[in-house]
């Protein structure tokens, strides 16, 4: 039974990440009609909403992109921002629909925002308190471990909402301006649809372990 949880936390988000990448590479190698940049895509999705203090900045690596509430910035990998594919209208439609929902007020980005610093601290001591407890048969610290993975788990379980209307708004943005064609919008929506199925593979996993670790708590403690 243990293995198996085992397998399937690995196996789970090993698939989710196959998909995106494999979509990723599909539509990162087909330009779109209008040849517009991700940059051109998410400057004029951020003008419809008078978001012009959000600046558009290039980061570095692969799939880096994200946007940024504190800053207020939007980051664009590399290829996203200057690439004119349909990969890159998705990806950077996506990131101001993080933008949008900020100035909105959106109920799960700022709840989301608000726990972070405090999930980003638990996630860090979590397994070394879990390892602490193991060690030292203290039942006590391994019940605290649990908890704070347990808080793990629900900053995940509020970042899927955040990411579904993210890409809700992504889509209903590039339809609304005309940035693609019909059959490009279908690549949109695989491509969104394969990112999304990510943070539910890491959702999925993150229960799994959740269930192995109460399930090693409860026969420790018989």
């Amino acid at each position: 039974m243990d293995l198996l949880i085992i397998l399937a936390i690995f196996a789970i988000p090993a698939i989710a990440q196959l998909s995106i990448s494999n979509n990723y590479r599909k539509y990162s190698m087909l330009e779109n009609k209008k040849k517009i940049s991700g940059f051109e895509v998410a400057r004029k999705i951020l003008d419809k909403y008078d978001l012009k203090n959000v600046h558009i900045v290039e980061v570095r690596g692969n799939l880096t992109d994200h946007y940024d509430p504190n800053r207020q910035v939007v980051r664009l990998s590399t290829n996203i921002f200057h690439g004119t594919s349909i990969a890159a209208l998705a990806v950077a439609a996506h990131e101001c629909g993080h933008a949008i929902q900020d100035k909105e007020g959106y109920l799960f980005l700022r709840f989301r925002s608000l726990i972070f610093p405090v999930v980003h601290f638990t996630s860090y001591f979590a397994y070394i308190i879990l390892i602490i407890g193991l060690l030292t048969e203290g039942l006590g610290l391994f019940s605290l471990g649990i908890a704070l993975v347990a808080i793990g788990l629900l900053f995940q379980l509020i970042t899927l909402p955040v990411e579904f209307n993210a890409s809700a708004r992504a889509k209903e943005e590039i339809t609304k301006l005309k940035l693609a064609t019909e059959k490009e919008s279908e690549g949109v929506a695989k491509m969104l649809t394969s990112a999304a199925f990510t943070y539910v593979a890491g959702v999925l996993s993150s229960i799994l372990e959740l269930l192995r670790l109460i399930l090693l708590f409860s026969n420790r403690r018989d």
